[in-house]
C-alpha cells in the first residue's frame, strides 16, 4: 500500500481570488483526514501565492492535535537560495513530520526539476542534519536516476521523492515511452533502496496513471494536489479521497493506515 498525503495548495490558491476566507484550507484539510487522508502537503511560498502563514500555522496544530497524532503534515520548498530564508524559519518554528526540499525559484509556476545532489551536497548535509535534529524526516526532490538516488544518502536524507512528470508524459504516450518510464523510476525506486532510503513520489500524478506507478516496488508515499483538487470539484472532497486511496492499493472498507 502506498500512503497518500494531500496537498491543498490548490485549495489557497482558490480561497486568496476573494477576502471571505471560502474555501477554507483548513475545513477540506479535515475533510481529507476524515476520509482516509494519510496527511496533508504544503508548499509555502515567499510571494504567499496560495498557502499562507497563517495557513501552515492552523494546519501544524490541527495535525498536533490529539485526534490526528497518527496523520502526517508534510512542508515543501527551496532550503537555499531562491527562497530558502523564507523556508527554514518555518520549518524550524513547525518542525513538521516531513520536510521534502524542492530546488524551485519562486518565479516558477510549478516546481520543475529534481536536485543535483553532488553539486549541492555539502550544502545539503547541515540543512539535512538541522531538520533531523528537529525531529523531521527529510525527503529530497529528485528525477528518476538512479545514481542520483544514491547520492542523496550522502546527504543523510531519509527519503527521496521522486518527480513524476516525465512518468505522466509518458503514460499519456504508451507503449514503449511508458515502458521505458516505468524502468527508469523503477531503477532509482531500487538504488535509493539499496542505500536505506525511502521512496515518495509526486507530480501530476492522477486516477489514471496512479495505480500503474504504485506498482513500482518501495514507493511509501504519493503526494498529490493539482488532480485530486480538480476532481474534488466534480465528486467532492471526501469521495475524491477515497478514490485516490484505492487507486494507492487500500481496500475499499479498509483502514487506510493500517
Amino acid at each position: 500500500m502506498t500512503k497518500l498525503s494531500v496537498n491543498v495548495n490548490k485549495i489557497a490558491l482558490l480561497r486568496n481570488q476573494r477576502e471571505v476566507g471560502v474555501p477554507s484550507v483548513l475545513g477540506l484539510s479535515v475533510v481529507a483526514l476524515q476520509a482516509g487522508a494519510h496527511g496533508i502537503t504544503v508548499h509555502p511560498r515567499p510571494d504567499a501565492r496560495h498557502i499562507r502563514p497563517g495557513d501552515v500555522e492552523e494546519l501544524s496544530a490541527l495535525l498536533a492535535s490529539t485526534e490526528w497524532a497518527d496523520r502526517e503534515f508534510n512542508i515543501e520548498g527551496n532550503p537555499l537560495d531562491f527562497g530558502g530564508g523564507h523556508l527554514m524559519p518555518i520549518l524550524r518554528r513547525v518542525k513538521p513530520t516531513q520536510a521534502t526540499l524542492v530546488p524551485d525559484d519562486p518565479a516558477q509556476n510549478t516546481s520543475d526539476h529534481g536536485w543535483d545532489v553532488v553539486k549541492h551536497l555539502e550544502r545539503l548535509k547541515p540543512i539535512v542534519a538541522e531538520l533531523k535534529d528537529l525531529g523531521c524526516r527529510v525527503s529530497l526532490f529528485l528525477d528518476p536516476d538512479p545514481e542520483m538516488a544514491k547520492r542523496a544518502a550522502d546527504t543523510g536524507a531519509d527519503r527521496i521523492e521522486l518527480y513524476t512528470e516525465s512518468y505522466a508524459v509518458a503514460f499519456e504516450q504508451g507503449g514503449d515511452a511508458l515502458k521505458r518510464s516505468l524502468e527508469a523510476f523503477t531503477a532509482t525506486a531500487e538504488a535509493a533502496a539499496s542505500v536505506g532510503l525511502g521512496v515518495n513520489a509526486g507530480h501530476d500524478l492522477n486516477l489514471d496513471n496512479l495505480p500503474g506507478f504504485c506498482a513500482i516496488p518501495n514507493v511509501l508515499e504519493v503526494s498529490i494536489g493539482h488532480a485530486l483538487i480538480a476532481d474534488a470539484l466534480a465528486m467532492g472532497m471526501a469521495d475524491t479521497v477515497k478514490v485516490y486511496l484505492q487507486a494507492c492499493g487500500v481496500a475499499t472498507g479498509a483502514n487506510s493506515l493500517s
